[in-house]
């Protein structure tokens, strides 16, 4: 059974940003009208869209009866996501505000479990959940969350998330000159530079459907990845220099996770008789020095030995 969030005391308004999205933004818009816990009302900010068969769809929500929620559209000229989000916030009365993008959606627990979790901590400046991702992609994503030295090295909560309208008032709101991404991990560096006391939460349940697409702007943003963090490192470089050594472990622990993954593939597809690309081979033959590359080929080459000596034992 839904109830309205006013019954706990505080108050929590949605924004969805929406650029030429058809009736996804739909399913955006249904998720929210299907929460526990429902917000006060849901705000869309239509970044520009030029494709009639959107266009149409935010008309028909304009003038679509029976929603229990009250829905409010913006329409504005093409600013990027970063402008879009601050226009919706800019437009929330309430102390919390929910941003979702217009392809994803909730599961319907989300609101009451992120919600609480902010209640419960006056230092959390925001909160969201793991997320489970649909479309390309079929998997859950578990970000952690945490103070600003978890985030130096990378971002630690989904772009979805609810926020303290306080906190995003304090520190400016989305960088508007960020249109190529990483735009939602600048922004939650600001706001934990608002305290050093502040952290962000997450609901350790996968409550945020993600859509994943290989043309998605997250995956374009990949490719200009040090391009962004150099942005953001020179913008935050007060943070940076504050958490230098927590920024430069957390880089090479991300390195070496995956470092060991790839190990593991590769003696897998040696010792199975399976062919490894070309350049996987071409590090074995000339492995890299200094960081860490010809340790792992040692281990790979070390493994094989090992599996090579037990079969032939049997």
């Amino acid at each position: 059974m839904n109830k309205n969030i006013d019954g706990c005391g505080t108050g929590i308004e949605a924004v969805i940003t929406s650029f030429n999205q058809g009736t996804m933004i739909l399913e955006a818009v249904e998720s929210l009208c299907a929460q526990t816990l429902l917000p006060q009302k849901i705000i869309i900010v239509d970044d520009g869209s030029t494709d009639e068969g959107s266009i149409r769809v935010l008309k028909n929500l304009e003038n679509k009866a029976g929603l229990p929620i009250p829905v409010m559209i913006q329409y504005q000229e093409n600013r990027g996501v970063s402008a879009a989000r601050n226009a919706g916030i800019q437009k929330a009365q309430a102390p919390m505000v929910l941003v979702l993008d217009g392809d994803d959606k909730l599961k319907p627990e989300y609101i009451e479990y992120v919600s609480q979790m902010l209640l419960g901590n006056p230092s959390m400046v925001a909160a969201s959940s793991w997320m489970h991702t649909f479309g390309t992609l079929d998997s859950v994503v578990c970000p952690l969350g945490g103070k600003i030295n978890a985030f130096l090295s990378r971002n630690c909560c989904p772009a979805t998330h609810i926020l303290r309208r306080d906190v995003f008032e304090q520190c400016g709101g989305y960088d508007e000159s960020m249109r190529s991404g990483f735009e939602d991990w600048d922004f939650f560096l600001s706001m934990l530079e608002t305290s050093p006391e502040s952290l962000i939460g997450i609901v350790d349940k996968p409550l945020i459907q993600y859509r994943t697409a290989p043309a998605s702007s997250n995956v374009k943003s990949m490719e200009k990845r040090l391009g962004l963090m150099r942005f953001i490192i020179e913008k935050h470089k007060d943070s940076y220099h504050g958490h230098m050594v927590d920024a430069l472990l957390g880089v090479e622990a991300i390195s070496n996770s995956r470092l060991y993954q790839w190990e593991n593939e590769v003696a897998h597809a040696i010792a199975s008789h399976q062919e490894v690309s070309q350049s996987s081979h071409d590090f074995l033959k000339s492995p890299t020095y200094g960081d860490g590359g010809m340790a792992s080929a040692v281990r790979i080459a070390s493994d094989l030995t090992t599996k090579l000596g037990q079969s032939r034992k049997e």
